[in-house]
């Protein structure tokens, strides 16, 4: 498991109290609703057309210079 499931499961069983079976089966929009309980009023995520706009303008691997 990598680390950032792991963290995720963690938070999912230590700090909402779901056992295993039930965190797996979450799905990403039920697992945003828990996790947006943590931060009432913050901004939501970025939608696909912010982030496909993000992902042109700052393509992988490519630094702000243009070079690699």
């Amino acid at each position: 498991m990598s680390a950032r499931w792991q963290g995720s499961f963690a938070l999912g069983v230590l700090r909402f109290g779901l056992n295993p079976e039930a965190f797996w089966r979450l799905s990403v929009l039920e697992w945003r609703a828990l996790c947006s309980a943590l931060a009432p009023g913050a901004a939501p995520p970025p939608d696909r057309s912010a982030l496909d706009t993000l992902m042109r303008r700052f393509p992988d691997g490519v630094k702000n210079d243009g070079y690699v």
